[in-house]
């Protein structure tokens, strides 16, 4: 071996792939009876399989793609409380995510993108027909060391146990943006298999979905059935994201 080769030293990886959590194909009930007006009505629901990450995107995999792109950090990248490296990345607009899905697909060969509703209530549910939570109906206070978690920010990804599908905080720490234009209505008039959210259009405002908890708000944890959207060039501190990407 040459002396040029013998201290060859591996330069920084230029992608970070998540850990992806395989989804079964299944139909459920999608909604709540009981939860917002813009959860009902319940209907059937049929996903096909996808895969989901196991994770919200972190600040370690967000790091990569800021020192490859050139691109600008989000606004809470230097804020302690904010910039641990398992930490999930916040303060990332829907633009943004978006384009990370996109750069991740361009290195890698897969589709990532963004999961639609559906998807990420299919997910978060598993096989727990109707419940509130991915665990059940216990209120989220029973959970492990609840009182003293999310004090200043969300907490590093993994850290608590995953629900039946393998996924983690995911009806927590941070709300994740989905793929769907937002239509408080939509399930008036949404199909039965795989669910893309409404066509954007005047008149149902330009707001994008999301679903999950936020360490920000009293409740800590939403249940599976919770919507929420904001205008999709926001950048809030309580907001992420996770990869969804076809089989």
């Amino acid at each position: 071996m040459s002396a040029a080769h013998s201290h060859f030293q591996p330069g920084p990886a230029s992608y970070l792939e998540p850990h992806l959590v395989s989804i079964p194909a299944a139909w459920f009930l999608m909604g709540s009876a009981t939860g917002q007006d813009c959860e009902r009505p319940v209907h059937r629901v049929w996903v096909d399989a996808f895969h989901l990450a196991a994770t919200q995107v972190t600040n370690a995999e967000y790091a990569i793609y800021l020192r490859v792109t050139g691109l600008s950090s989000p606004p809470f990248w230097n804020d302690k409380n904010f910039n641990g490296p398992q930490q999930p990345v916040t303060g990332v607009s829907w633009f943004e995510a978006d384009h990370y899905c996109q750069w991740l697909s361009s290195q890698t060969g897969r589709i990532y993108r963004l999961p639609t509703e559906a998807e990420w209530e299919r997910a978060a549910r598993g096989d727990l027909e109707q419940k509130d939570f991915p665990w059940g109906n216990d209120p989220p206070e029973f959970l492990p060391d609840y009182s003293t978690r999310w004090q200043t920010g969300p907490e590093p990804v993994a850290r608590y146990a995953p629900n039946a599908l393998g996924l983690y905080n995911i009806c927590d720490n941070v709300h994740e943006w989905c793929s769907d234009w937002y239509d408080p209505n939509y399930y008036a008039t949404s199909p039965d298999r795989n669910p893309r959210g409404p066509e954007l259009r005047s008149g149902i405002g330009q707001r994008k979905s999301s679903r999950g908890g936020s360490w920000r708000h009293h409740v800590k944890v939403s249940r599976c059935s919770a919507r929420s959207s904001i205008p999709p060039d926001f950048q809030y501190a309580d907001y992420g994201f996770r990869l969804a990407c076809n089989p």
